[in-house]
């Protein structure tokens, strides 16, 4: 997608929307990698033209954001009725969390559970999985940054809105009591400064 209005423009066809249930298959990683495995393409590439491609070559990061962007894309497209990409706030952005939970790995035990802030617990338990916050936090970042790079204006970016923020910190919170670990950052230690030496005394000046 080269801009908002195209990103907007496959949301609201109608011969692009998909079925009224959200996919069992929709997940953060919806969109692979694919490679090219012709061995003639691959034999008759050189060193030199394998070298002037690697500097387009999209990092781990951007291929992760594209595959996210692709994946909220299509969460709008099956929302219903169908949502607009210049209508969607930070209630949808929720929603759409909420939704990714049931994809999670991360072991969330609940207050009654024995295991409740037990960051090793010894035995498997009932409660669900859900999203780790910090998977969470970095999709956030990763969606935030594809918005306004799609032509988003940062004012208007749902990915932003303040409820986003307070429900992340609502996840961070809520998890770290119930996983018994802390998400604090850590300080990090300065090095001690060496202070300059100190002028001779006025006396030693006049001599």
């Amino acid at each position: 997608m080269d801009s908002l209005q195209d990103f907007e423009t496959s949301n609201t066809n109608p011969s692009t929307a998909l079925t009224p249930n959200f996919p069992a298959n929709l997940s953060i990683s919806t969109v692979a990698n694919t490679t090219n495995t012709n061995p003639s393409a691959m034999a008759s590439s050189s060193p030199s033209s394998s070298s002037s491609t690697s500097p387009s070559t999209l990092s781990r990061y951007e291929n992760q954001k594209r595959r996210d962007w692709n994946t909220f894309g299509q969460y709008l497209r099956n929302h219903r009725p169908p949502l607009s990409l210049s209508r969607c706030s930070g209630a949808h952005v929720l929603e759409f969390l909420r939704y990714l939970d049931q994809f999670g790995k991360t072991k969330v035990h609940a207050p009654l559970c024995p295991f409740f802030g037990h960051p090793n617990p010894p035995a498997p338990c009932p409660c669900p999985l859900r999203q780790a916050w910090g998977s969470l936090d970095a999709l956030i970042g990763r969606l935030r940054a594809a918005f306004e790079e799609h032509g988003g204006k940062p004012e208007a970016n749902p990915f932003g809105a303040r409820a986003v923020r307070l429900y992340l910190r609502e996840v961070r919170d809520s998890q770290a009591k119930a996983r018994g670990i802390s998400y604090e950052k850590k300080k990090r230690k300065r090095p001690p400064q060496a202070h300059p030496p100190l002028p001779p005394p006025n006396g030693n000046q006049n001599q």
